[in-house]
């Protein structure tokens, strides 16, 4: 149902990987609440799997966005620019990591693998920051995707457990340096979603009957789920809320 939560704003979603993707929920629950957006694609061949929830969306901005690609970051700034002069919200929702990495201890993590977690999962945040800025001369709001794995460990999560600290330790930072600014910056942290990028984690299956097990609620969250608060997170009905992770879990972050 359509509702004027973000009547008049503009965000950019970046991280959609198909239809079932957070980001794919995220970006119907703007659009369902008046937002206007700007929607990326990793390649060529990611294209064809992000382009129907583009034209869902009625998206007037869809760009490839490679984060390793020099360049190819600033092209959709400077799109966002030169079309619509400004922008209200940043949805960051991408996170990598080499298989043999992702799947193998700790402690046995090559240093080019946990510097490629690291760049694409963290630092690319900070670069669609510094980039959305001056797209933000009245405030605005940033938000990224997070997991439980950031704050407890979680069995076969691996390295992506102190990424994903990193990456809210980043949040926290952004916030009290952007707050002067009026431009907050939030995590979001989910439950385990059948996605391709959970499908990643080894033993996905299991974590997700564990989720299903132990959250209060006795079942999984949704995309749809997901992308309820992330509106509201960006949305001005938050305007207080900053350098938070916020969970959507059904609980789940509360057992012990």
């Amino acid at each position: 149902m359509e509702n004027a939560l973000l009547k008049g704003k503009r965000g950019l979603v970046v991280g959609i990987a198909n239809d079932h993707s957070i980001a794919a929920g995220c970006a119907k629950a703007f659009r369902e609440a008046g937002a206007e957006l700007a929607v990326t694609y990793v390649n060529e061949k990611s294209k064809p799997y992000v382009a129907p929830v583009a034209t869902e969306v009625d998206a007037p901005i869809f760009m490839p966005l490679d984060v390793e690609i020099d360049g190819q970051m600033e092209a959709v700034f400077d799109t966002v620019r030169s079309q619509w002069g400004q922008l209200d919200f940043v949805l960051h929702s991408i996170a990598f990591c080499p298989k043999d990495d992702l799947h193998g201890p700790v402690s046995q993590c090559s240093k080019e693998g946990f510097a490629k977690a690291m760049d694409i999962s963290v630092h690319s945040l900070i670069r669609l920051t510094r980039l959305a800025v001056p797209l933000m001369p009245e405030g605005g709001s940033i938000l990224t995707m997070s997991y439980y794995g950031a704050e407890k460990v979680v069995d076969h999560y691996n390295i992506m457990g102190p990424v994903k600290s990193a990456l809210q330790g980043t949040v926290r930072y952004l916030a009290a340096e952007l707050g002067p600014k009026h431009i907050r910056v939030n995590a979001l942290s989910p439950g385990p979603v059948q996605t391709r990028a959970g499908s990643g984690i080894a033993h996905f299956d299991a974590l997700i009957d564990e989720a299903r097990r132990r959250a209060p609620v006795h079942s999984l969250v949704t995309i749809e789920d997901i992308g309820h608060v992330a509106a509201g997170l960006v949305s001005d009905l938050s305007a207080k809320v900053t350098g938070d992770t916020t969970y959507v879990d059904g609980g789940y972050h509360v057992m012990a």
